[in-house]
């Protein structure tokens, strides 16, 4: 198993590489097929939050899915010990999700789930001409919001649903997005009670993409 350790913002010693290395082999009891663990150190920069003053994020790539977690706290060790628990609880919530689904309770029906969702109701477009008009994140915004704090891209590769729920647990999140392998569509599972679960798919997906070229 790999172990690499980056940082932004701040220096990182060598004790504090020898402390992960140390105890990231908890990592291996859990799972076993764990190929590389990148571990990222990064500093608060504002003073005030000095109980936030380090953060770490710690990834994992095995020949499964991506497991992430972080966390933050005044110094890198005590980061580095919180985000590490989340890791492991994810990981244990993940097995457990696996044991219940195969075993003699089952979850509720994923699409009974999704057919409780009630439809957004639409917003009324604002008719004050002298709104400040700019763009964020490829979006119009009117005035104030909505307020974008942070956009991301990433690669997508069919999978099923009991794999978009397998990823969604490991990076601890309470929705997944990701491309259903069965309906060809965008979908989008979200944690509703204990090991119920929803799920959200776009129709004709590809007929409005083709409509709009």
């Amino acid at each position: 198993m790999d172990v690499v350790v980056k940082s932004r913002h701040c220096n990182v010693s060598d004790q504090f590489r020898s402390f992960v290395e140390e105890k990231i082999t908890r990592l291996e009891k859990l799972d076993d097929r764990v190929i590389r663990v990148e571990v990222e150190v990064s500093a608060e920069r504002n003073k005030r939050q000095h109980d936030q003053a380090s953060k770490v994020e710690i990834t994992v790539r095995s020949k499964g899915p991506v497991v992430r977690a972080e966390a933050a706290a005044e110094d890198k060790p005590a980061a580095f010990d919180l985000a590490l628990d989340k890791l492991m609880a994810q990981l244990r919530k993940a097995a457990d999700r696996k044991r219940v689904h195969r075993g003699t309770r089952t979850p509720r029906s994923l699409h009974e789930a999704a057919a409780e969702v009630p439809a957004a109701a639409p917003e009324e477009a604002s008719v004050d001409g002298s709104e400040d008009v700019h763009t964020v994140a490829g979006m119009e915004v009117h005035g104030d919001g909505p307020l974008v704090v942070r956009e991301k891209t990433h690669e997508a590769v069919p999978m099923t649903l009991d794999q978009a729920l397998d990823a969604m647990e490991l990076v601890g999140h309470d929705f997944y997005l990701f491309i259903d392998a069965e309906h060809s569509a965008p979908s989008v599972v979200y944690r509703r009670r204990a090991y119920d679960y929803g799920v959200i798919r776009l129709e004709n997906a590809a007929a409005l993409v083709n409509n709009g070229r």
